[in-house]
């Protein structure tokens, strides 16, 4: 990169396209900030200090795989995870939610989508393993019974207990649906291979 780029990433005032006017006269309340005198982080807000790095813009960590990038931002940041890469149906959508702009609904709709198919392609293939999910023990329904789970929820001003009557169709809705599917499509096979 020839160019230090102007982003928070680099230390100092950034570096910007358009003058405070210009911005001013663009967009309505922009630049109301600017007095330091307004600002409550300008105690804090210091750039004479020595922080020990040894560059202007930290070193990028090489993309093996192309990683996905909000349109908002230049290029992705110079440091990014790479544990868990895009997958299947899922990575699919999450590539899609990021040709939506942060500000916009549909992205983070699109990403809990994506974390929601995920999760249940995640529960089908660990039916294929030795090992299958076991919504019982892993969702905790059985410490409701065991570790006070119904007294722990009244006379102590939870915020949470309208949430609660909720919650067992949330965590145990997606099992009996798929049960019901699975039973219907059995179902429809055994008809079929009858007639």
């Amino acid at each position: 990169m020839s160019e230090t780029p102007s982003t928070p990433y680099v230390g100092g005032v950034p570096k910007r396209k358009f003058s405070n006017e210009e911005l001013r006269a663009r967009i309505p309340g922009w630049g109301a900030d600017l007095d330091p005198g307004d600002r409550p982080s300008v105690p804090k807000e210091r750039t004479d200090l020595v922080t020990g790095a040894h560059w202007d813009f930290p070193e990028r960590q090489p993309e093996q795989q192309p990683r996905e990038r909000s349109i908002e931002h230049q290029f992705v940041t110079p440091v990014f995870g790479t544990a868990v890469p895009l997958k299947g149906v899922s990575g699919a959508m999450r590539r899609y939610a990021y040709r939506y702009g942060e500000a916009r609904a549909a992205h983070w709709l699109i990403l809990i989508a994506a974390d929601r198919v995920d999760a249940g392609g995640s529960h089908l293939r660990s039916f294929l393993t030795l090992h299958p999910d076991n919504p019982v023990t892993e969702s905790g329904v059985r410490s409701e019974f065991t570790a006070h789970g119904f007294s722990s929820r009244f006379g102590r001003k939870r915020a949470d207990l309208k949430e609660q009557a909720v919650v067992p169709f949330v965590a145990a809705g997606p099992w009996i649906l798929g049960g019901a599917a699975a039973f219907a499509g059995l179902r429809a096979l055994v008809r079929a291979a009858r007639s």
